[in-house]
């Protein structure tokens, strides 16, 4: 253990060339920026930019976290999709509140976003369950996740019998898929710094109206 210490003292952080944040040039509302960073780490090439990790919690408070793709953007939130039988759905319906985590390594950039999360209708759920590919269906329509497992056979039994089904019936749709968006309260920009000089802008909505006040943070 002595040895694992020193190993993670010594490991690299905030390698490389890494880019400008000037906060007096953002725009008004925080949307606009994340589509720009989130662009940023697509043309750097940062593996799979549209990784987040979405954080909830049960009735007692307690949290869990696990990485998710970003369905979409726009002026009413961060959007993802999610089985209302999972761990995080069951979650959702009893506390509708979530954080989301970005981070892209390479660029020593994060983003953090906070807010009250809204289910969407059933059609856009429709939508996003057969935009995904052959295997995620398979996977989702079982409606499983986070349940005890016997053996891994048992799975790609299931997974080959769902697909299966899903050639048979291609407009089929889970019918616990439901699509979730994030109406952010707070959305907070970090730039790394090598000297530790990071740069934090944090955004905060004024009541329920689309009004941003914008403010600098302390690393």
């Amino acid at each position: 253990m002595t040895d694992l210490r020193q190993l993670l003292r010594d490991l690299p952080v905030f390698a490389g060339e890494l880019p400008a944040f000037d906060p007096a040039g953002t725009p008004d509302e925080p949307v606009a920026l994340f589509a720009n960073w989130l662009l940023d780490a697509v043309r750097a090439q940062v593996p799979e930019p549209h990784a987040m990790t979405v954080s909830t919690a049960d009735a007692d408070g307690n949290p869990s976290a696990r990485t998710l793709i970003l369905k979409d953007i726009d002026a009413d939130g961060w959007r993802f999709a999610a089985h209302a039988d999972s761990v995080k759905g069951r979650e959702l319906a009893g506390r509708p509140y979530a954080a989301l985590t970005f981070y892209w390594q390479p660029l020593a950039r994060q983003i953090r976003v906070r807010g009250p999360v809204v289910r969407e209708s059933a059609e856009r759920a429709a939508q996003d369950f057969l935009a995904r590919g052959a295997g995620a269906r398979a996977e989702a329509l079982l409606g499983r996740q986070s349940q005890p497992l016997a053996d891994l056979s048992e799975r790609d039994a299931a997974v080959a019998e769902s697909a299966a089904r899903l050639a048979r019936e291609p407009g089929l749709v889970a019918p616990g898929w439901q699509l979730f968006t994030v109406r952010a309260e707070s959305v907070e920009f970090w730039q790394g710094d090598r000297d530790r000089k990071h740069t934090r802008l944090a955004y905060r909505r004024k009541g329920e109206a689309d009004v941003w006040t914008k403010e600098l943070l302390w690393p």
